[in-house]
């Protein structure tokens, strides 16, 4: 399931990816619906991994660190809430043994798990913020 914190960052990018120059923190966190500070530790996340860069000073604010069409929705959803994947058993870029997992090959809930987590990363990998911004993305968002 999405967190909310995964709502707030992908409404937060969006807004971002709508605008030409920086938003400030404030603005966006009443476009995104979302708690100031939190949405401010978000950012801070996003911007160490380049997907937002942040300008201080009283004329400050942040901005895409790419163009919106380079950044797709499972990057940001892994940045802030993990692998995409149900169970660990299945995950890219965190596998690890589920713990009431007798073996791998035998496992009877696997194959369901990794064509779920193949289709979900296929369709978030393909849709970038640049397509929520031309469709306007709220229905995937529940906003």
């Amino acid at each position: 399931m999405l967190s909310q914190k995964a709502r707030y960052a992908l409404r937060a990018m969006i807004e971002l990816a709508r605008e030409d120059g920086q938003v400030t923190a404030g603005e966006l966190a009443v476009r995104a619906d979302a708690p100031r500070k939190f949405l401010e530790a978000i950012l801070l996340t996003l911007a160490r991994e380049g997907l937002v860069v942040s300008r201080r000073g009283k004329f400050g604010g942040y901005l895409l660190g790419r163009p919106a069409a380079e950044i797709n929705f499972a990057e940001v959803i892994r940045l802030v809430d993990g692998p995409l994947a149900l169970a660990p058993c299945v995950s890219r870029t965190a596998f690890r043994r589920c713990e009431d997992c007798r073996d791998l090959a035998t496992c009877a809930l696997r194959e369901a798990l990794l064509r779920a987590r193949d289709a979900t990363a296929q369709v978030l990998e393909g849709y970038s913020l640049a397509d929520a911004v031309a469709g306007e993305g709220a229905e995937l968002l529940g906003g």
